[in-house]
């Protein structure tokens, strides 16, 4: 027996049989038969007596009220933006709204601010704005000042750099690339200057270079390779130390690169002034690192320091040079580093002692 088609046909009728099949008293119904009849037209929803329930109509009257109004709501969730937006030429340089594609200028192909009055005292409103074109325009602006007028940025730069992080953090990949290359430009124009701000800013940084966007990616990994071309390696070392044991395999693996590009820019004196065994335990912890790049930087720092190490223990002879013993090496690793450690550093580092014997600036 169907339930619906009786409830419009004979509402007592149907509360008798309920009540005999569900073993339900009557009296606990608390529903008339006038209640049970107003059933048959329901003001909010329309329907009627003869609406088949529980086949698919509400559905089916759902899905065409959509359809009917599919080009007005495709019409009201379409974007504002329809031409695409050239990232880099800012100020007046023609920044246009859109969403489809985005080109980004490279340091050398930026032009000069037409009015840097405007775009200079502006600045900081803008890279703190809600509108993400008019903050990559700041972020360009940013670039341009930094290359043009360097001496009227730094007067600010300490107020830019956390609005740079910020921008960083952004969702929106535009802002984010945008904010990278802005990085690298600093690292370039004030090198050493930015350094007790640096903090934020290379956590980000190496953050994004290790995230699944490969142009993002790419552009935080040339961020990064300013950092360390740019800044003094004996002032960023101790900014990395922190990160080659972070918790995510990829920071660290990050970090780890960096720290090997710039144990080189130290100098013979400089590595010596900063610990040769204090490097080669980092290097040794770095070996075991899961991943693969992690262990590459490790390799490469650890044969730079043994070029050093040997260089740094050669007495010239009168038409020769000559090395120190053969273990002396294996003597040092072996007494700054624990068995396992000196073993693993040893057999990354088993080239022939000649091969070692290089001119080291």
């Amino acid at each position: 027996m169907s339930v619906v088609e009786d409830v419009s046909a004979s509402p007592k009728c149907f509360l008798d049989t309920f009540a005999i099949d569900t073993g339900i008293h009557i009296d606990k119904l608390k529903m008339s038969g006038k209640a049970l009849g107003d059933l048959n037209v329901h003001p909010a929803t329309g329907f009627d007596k003869n609406t088949a329930l529980g086949k698919g109509s509400l559905t089916k009257s759902y899905i065409e009220n959509i359809n009917d109004n599919g080009p007005e709501l495709q019409k009201k969730s379409s974007s504002p933006f329809s031409a695409p937006i050239n990232i880099g030429d800012a100020g007046s340089n023609g920044l246009e709204t859109g969403n489809t594609e985005v080109e980004y200028i490279e340091s050398e192909n930026l032009a000069d601010l037409p009015d840097v009055d405007a775009s200079f005292n502006t600045l900081l409103a803008r890279l703190d704005s809600k509108d993400w074109v008019s903050v990559c325009e700041a972020l360009n602006n940013v670039r341009q000042l930094s290359i043009y007028y360097k001496e009227r940025l730094l007067e600010i730069i300490r107020a830019v750099i956390p609005l740079i992080v910020k921008s960083l953090r952004s969702p929106r990949s535009a802002v984010c690339k945008t904010a990278i290359m802005a990085s690298a430009d600093i690292f370039k124009a004030y090198t050493d200057m930015v350094i007790d701000s640096f903090d934020p800013l290379l956590v980000q940084l190496l953050l994004k270079s290790s995230q699944d966007k490969r142009f993002v990616c790419e552009a935080a990994e040339a961020a990064l390779i300013a950092m360390t071309t740019w800044i003094s390696p004996m002032l960023l070392l101790p900014k990395l130390l922190p990160h080659l044991t972070n918790r995510n395999p990829r920071i660290r693996a990050k970090a780890s690169m960096c720290f090997s590009r710039s144990v080189p820019r130290l100098g013979m004196e400089g590595i010596r002034a900063y610990g040769i065994d204090k490097l080669i335990q980092i290097a040794a912890s770095q070996l075991s690192d899961q991943l693969p790049e992690s262990r590459e930087a490790a390799r490469a720092l650890a044969m730079q320091l043994q070029t050093i190490y040997v260089n740094s223990h050669v007495s010239p002879n009168e038409d020769s040079l000559e090395l120190v013993d053969a273990d002396s090496w294996e003597a040092f690793c072996h007494a700054k580093l624990t068995p396992l450690s000196a073993q693993a550093i040893l057999r990354v580092t088993s080239t022939p002692k000649e091969a070692l014997v290089l001119s080291f600036c």
